[in-house]
């Protein structure tokens, strides 16, 4: 244990003690002690709860103690609790039923009104100065809102995390409703002050149960292992498994629990198995328990309750913690115990190297192979939510309460500019976006409105080298940016089209076709932002090609299909449930890359028989030098002047005008633009493909001829048509700007 104050010093902490009271008590007025109201709803708050409580006895010149005991505690089938706050020594000033059995969400909304409908008496017959609430539970909603209503004045604990389900709604509802703010993290406080919430109002503490976490391990542990496990279990050669159900998904909830049954009878170590809390579709798993015979298993057991000092010997000495409770990610990795947490209820949460997340807990198989990597495993210890003195933070910030202070709460909004009046000008604005393409030859620059139409474009060759390229789009978006002014057009924002591999995310070029040179690791989005004070988009030209069909073009509307760009490379983007699919590496509709011919010519992307290697206007630019160097391009009616390069322009035209070699090249380069097209068919089945580019018009006839011949009779009659968009790219540029500020102003 940590000595206190007046261990270390007797003389000055008395000295200081006697001046610290005397200056609290002038503050609050009348010479009075700081009356605090602690409420408890179950087994896991009051874990969090009682060090404050201690502290708070311990402390009776400064502070009364009143405790009222509501939720969980109360009912035998969750353990009766409320006499571990007895055992403590504790006394209880009200006990309150206020639970609605049933266990599914109507019952937790009548709890929480029979809550609301009862706490106005109590609250009234106490009068405290200050109400202490913990955490995210439905009974603590009731609580903050009986407080807030009654003007008491309400210090929350824990507010600020992320966990995943509903619990994050209630957690946040709460800190509205608090006056002051305990937090555990530099997250969370960074959450609150980000939630408008006064940062003096705000004690960045640690969690209170780390008080006792720091200072537990070295307790004798083999009796109570023992006891709860049964003689013939050692240290670090047991489970212990805690699973609720998640409110918003309880069929899943159900259905997960019932495979981490099955795993961990499967991997066969002794289990302590706690009962879920009593949230909507507890029952349910309840009876899944009792199905499976967990109850009376060799290998199981199964208790509503443990009490926290022991509960905590027995997660520090486990072999592995499994399930998806707070503590798991939260108290347990102060021992560096491993821990396996299912689905997404903790999922926002922050956690040491000690968890492992299991976020689509689906299959048995992969509930049991996360136990085979975790059993028996130790971690460093971590202290993300606690250095074990929370509570004497706590206590000095409850003693610098003004009561005098006003009690209705300010929130410290952001500044905001000034609203721009209701004028004609205004009304008349057009909402647009500056939409950036940068091609491997050209450099452009449009101002797009929010239907699509571009108001003006600005076309430069595109730079060789990364500076000057930078440089350049930053003076054309300025310039167009100072037009759009005059043009009476509002911009939203900012949309870059660009070749290559890109993270959206971040607004980052990761690398570049060979068209664009020193195009790898660059961040657009930073300089673009400094310098027009503009949200900015970036995004491969394929995926917005994409993104401009199913805002503009025939992909409107779909919820699946897939655009195919036929150009100087062949690209495209994948429109997946109404959303662009990206990739895990952010790789995904590389579809000029698709592999048609196992010895085809090679490819730009250093493979051979790719699709872009046979279809795209490179490969029939190389096709046409083969044939002119032969003297077997050009027929009677066409010639190339010797100053213009031989294109892909000329192979087309040969074959309009009858040459039957021309003719050959241009049908096999369709053949495998259709052989990819029907990979697609079979691999994602979108309703409707959508050929975009110049060459789109050539192959759109042999393409469909591929997918008669080839493709299974179940996706025959996809449609495959060719776009109706004039500038894709700058269209697909703009769409991402202005979906997203259709979003926040429609």
């Amino acid at each position: 244990m940590i000595p206190s104050p007046g261990q270390r010093c007797p003389e000055l902490y008395f000295k200081n003690l006697s001046k610290q009271k005397k200056q609290v008590m002038e503050k609050n007025g009348n010479n009075r002690k700081l009356r605090v109201c602690v409420a408890t709803c179950n087994r896991a708050d009051y874990s969090k709860l009682a060090p404050i409580m201690f502290g708070i006895k311990m402390e009776p010149e400064f502070f009364e103690l009143d405790v009222v005991v509501l939720g969980s505690h109360l009912i035998d089938d969750y353990g009766n609790t409320y006499r571990m706050i007895e055992q403590d020594d504790f006394d209880i000033n009200t006990r309150l039923h206020t639970i609605v059995r049933g266990e599914d969400e109507a019952a937790m909304v009548e709890s929480v009104g029979l809550a609301l409908v009862k706490l106005p008496d109590v609250l009234n017959r106490l009068k405290p100065d200050i109400m202490i609430v913990h955490g995210d539970r439905f009974d603590a909603l009731a609580l903050a809102t009986s407080a807030a209503l009654m003007n008491i004045r309400i210090l929350h604990i824990e507010g600020g995390e992320v966990s995943g389900t509903i619990d994050d709604s209630i957690r946040h509802a709460i800190t509205k409703l608090a006056h002051y703010h305990v937090c555990c993290t530099r997250s969370a406080e960074q959450h609150l002050i980000s939630m408008c919430e006064d940062h003096d109002r705000i004690l960045l503490a640690g969690c209170p149960s780390y008080d006792k976490l720091l200072s537990a391990k070295n307790k004798d542990y083999m009796s109570i292992i023992r006891m709860w496990l049964g003689d013939d279990v050692k240290s670090k050669d047991y489970i212990v498994a805690l699973q609720h159900p998640v409110t918003t998904d309880i069929k899943h909830s159900i259905k997960m629990f019932e495979l981490t049954l099955d795993a961990l009878i499967s991997f066969n170590k002794r289990t302590l198995v706690l009962f879920p809390n009593i949230d909507a579709g507890s029952k349910e798993m309840v009876r899944v328990m009792r199905k499976k015979g967990i109850e009376h298993h060799p290998n199981f057991r199964a208790v509503k309750h443990v009490p926290f000092d022991q509960f905590i010997q027995l997660v520090a000495h486990a072999g592995c913690m499994i399930g998806n409770s707070s503590c798991g990610v939260r108290e347990v990795g102060a021992f560096g115990t491993p821990v396996i947490n299912l689905g997404t209820r903790q999922i926002g949460r922050e956690t040491g190297e000690n968890v492992l997340h299991v976020r689509d807990a689906d299959t048995q198989d992969k509930i049991l192979q996360a136990l085979h990597l975790q059993f028996g495993k130790q971690y460093p210890c971590s202290k993300i939510y606690g250095d074990g003195n929370a509570v004497p933070r706590i206590l000095k910030f409850l003693k610098s309460i003004d009561l005098q202070e006003p009690l209705q709460k300010k929130f410290c909004f952001p500044p905001v500019k000034e609203n721009i009046s209701q004028d004609i000008d205004h009304i008349l604005e057009t909402l647009s976006a500056l939409a950036v393409d940068l091609g491997g030859t050209n450099l452009r620059v449009a101002i797009v409105s929010m239907k699509g139409e571009i108001v003006k474009k600005y076309t430069q060759f595109n730079p060789k080298t990364y500076e000057e390229r930078i440089n350049l789009i930053l003076q054309m978006c300025v310039e167009a940016a100072a037009e759009a002014v005059k043009l009476n057009c509002r911009i939203l924002g900012v949309g870059i089209s660009t070749g290559g591999r890109v993270n959206p995310r971040e607004g980052i070029v990761l690398h570049s076709t060979k068209l664009i040179q020193e195009w790898n690791s660059v961040d657009l989005r930073t300089p673009l932002s400094d310098t027009l004070h503009l949200p900015v988009w970036v995004d491969n030209d394929g995926n917005c090609a994409a993104l401009a069909e199913r805002k503009f073009g025939q992909g409107k509307g779909l919820e699946n299909f897939v655009t195919l760009i036929t150009g100087t490379g062949i690209g495209g983007g994948i429109i997946h449930q109404h959303e662009l699919i990206h990739g895990s590496s952010f790789c995904a509709a590389e579809l000029g890359h698709l592999v048609v011919s196992l010895d085809g010519p090679d490819c730009s992307c250093g493979s051979h028989g790719c699709i872009e290697a046979y279809a795209s206007g490179m490969a029939l630019q190389r096709e046409a030098k083969k044939l002119h160097d032969e003297d077997l391009l050009l027929v009677e009616g066409m010639s190339v002047p010797k100053d213009e390069a031989v294109s892909a322009v000329h192979l087309i035209q040969a074959a309009k005008l009858g040459n039957v070699k021309a003719q050959s090249i241009l049908r096999t380069a369709g053949t495998a633009l259709g052989l990819g097209v029907v990979n697609i068919l079979h691999t994602i089945n979108p309703s409707l493909v959508i050929l975009s580019g110049v060459l789109a018009s050539h192959y759109i006839h042999i393409v469909k001829d591929v997918i008669r011949q080839q493709a299974l009779s179940s996706v025959q009659d996809v449609d495959v048509v060719v776009s109706d968009l004039v500038d894709p790219a700058l269209l697909g540029a703009a769409s991402m700007v202005l979906d997203y500020t259709t979003r926040r102003i429609c």
